[in-house]
């Protein structure tokens, strides 16, 4: 099974990007999708961008994923 996790795009230099993904920051590559911004929320699936998603549906699947984590004692916390 394969998993996007949602991301904020916080920086971009070139094709490359820069999103946090619980606390960490991480480099991404942004040429799969169309014209990416700053701000922007995306699917990050092995280290790019694959799709654009709307804010809400990001942080609704965030708190999904938080929700998890929390009941299997994972104590890891995605932001």
């Amino acid at each position: 099974m394969c998993w996007a996790i949602p991301a904020q795009i916080t920086e971009i230099e070139g094709a490359v990007g820069k999103v946090e993904l619980a606390g960490t920051v991480r480099e991404i590559g942004l040429r799969l999708i169309d014209d990416p911004q700053v701000g922007d929320y995306v699917l990050v699936h092995a280290g790019f961008a694959i799709q654009k998603v709307d804010e809400q549906e990001a942080l609704e699947t965030l708190e999904l994923f938080r929700q998890m984590l929390s009941r299997s004692g994972e104590t890891d916390e995605i932001r």
